[in-house]
């Protein structure tokens, strides 16, 4: 567990449910069965896949389980945020009960965010809580939504309301999976990359922002070291705030709120979430320099490295007020009061409450402009 000599270790992340491998290489799904083996992870595999991964995709993972040891069954999920239901939940428990899951079995996602979100929350739940494992396929997977333990559905009410903390076992990044995928897709993914770059480490900012090309090719070497160190800097800021009671964790959420409110009157179809979360990270600059906390110059770079990525910076049409009001049910709210993460330099986020409601609206204008 502790072997940091393997080139493909990116982070250890150390938390109060145990601390866990994440593995960022190409071709390393071919290991899985063995890294499982090595956590001590026993029992069948239940591989719950993003439907649009069958049938080589997800049937070559369950042959690496199988070949590593692993009576291994497989389940097909709905793709997109609309997935993301009790509903499905509930078929997943019924999948795990006709197959008599017990508490030794592990449940492994497959898939984008919205997998891993709903295959951990029906692991965190069946029998009050199984292993689970990571094997993200998306970029925005990757190097955010597969560390941490974050769990969750949707209701109709807003994004993640219902859920839980359950730390995975192993994370399992198999670089060679974003060669198909779309640019639309990887440009998103790359969004979550660049905001762990804004509020935590100027340097992998200043490569992300040199290598933009070589990045969106996914060519040589320079892209997957990006993506270990996303993965790094997210794995230090969930071993120093594993349950989010503190700020360091939700300096995470930097373009979440606006994100997520965008998502959630838009129907969580109209923009993928690393596009919602780019225009959130310009809203929240515009309250930022608004606030006298940054100046234009960051504005304008923070705009020039989303745009190098094909990443949308404003939602024209969007309503303020639907807008404002969807923020409002966000879970990072305390008395009513949105708690804004918000930048103080490039490189360093800090959080603020008491950012004035016309502010507020006036940063959202101005993205949501035409």
């Amino acid at each position: 567990m502790n072997d940091r000599s393997d080139p493909n270790l990116a982070a250890i992340v150390t938390t109060s449910q145990g601390d866990y491998r994440v593995v960022v290489g190409r071709g390393v799904v071919d290991t899985i069965g063995a890294e499982m083996k090595r956590t001590g992870l026993a029992g069948r595999a239940f591989l719950i896949a993003d439907r649009a991964l069958f049938p080589d995709t997800a049937r070559l993972a369950q042959e690496a389980l199988e070949s590593g040891g692993y009576e291994t069954h497989l389940l097909a999920i709905p793709p997109g945020e609309q997935a993301k239901s009790l509903d499905n939940a509930s078929r997943i428990y019924d999948w795990l009960g006709e197959r008599r899951a017990e508490r030794g079995d592990v449940v492994v996602a497959m898939g984008g965010g919205v997998t891993g979100d709903l295959a951990g929350f029906a692991a965190a739940t069946w029998l009050r809580g199984v292993a689970f494992v990571q094997l993200p396929t998306t970029l925005a997977a990757m190097v955010d939504a597969s560390i941490g333990g974050k769990v969750a559905v949707n209701l109709t009410h807003g994004k993640n309301l219902v859920g839980a903390f359950h730390q995975p076992r192993l994370v399992l990044s198999d670089v060679d999976y974003l060669d198909t995928l779309p640019k639309r897709e990887l440009a998103a993914g790359w969004a979550e990359a660049i905001k762990h770059g804004l509020i935590l480490d100027h340097a992998l900012l200043e490569t992300l922002e040199r290598e933009a090309a070589g990045m969106m090719t996914l060519k040589g070497e320079a892209a997957v070291s990006a993506i270990r160190r996303s993965v790094a800097v997210k794995a230090e800021v969930v071993a120093q705030d594993e349950f989010e009671t503190g700020a360091a964790r939700i300096l995470l959420n930097y373009g979440h709120t606006v994100g997520h409110a965008l998502e959630a009157i838009t129907g969580y179809g109209e923009y993928l979430h690393g596009e919602a979360v780019s225009v959130g990270m310009m809203a929240a600059a515009g309250i930022a320099t608004r606030l006298d906390m940054i100046g234009a110059d960051l504005v304008e770079r923070q705009q020039a490295v989303l745009t190098s990525y094909g990443l949308p910076v404003k939602a024209p049409g969007a309503s303020v007020d639907d807008i404002i009001d969807a923020t409002r049910s966000d879970k990072k709210s305390r008395g009513g009061s949105v708690r804004w993460v918000l930048l103080e330099s490039a490189g360093k986020a800090t959080v603020r409450q008491d950012v004035p409601e016309e502010i507020v609206r006036e940063a959202i204008a101005e993205v949501v402009a035409a």
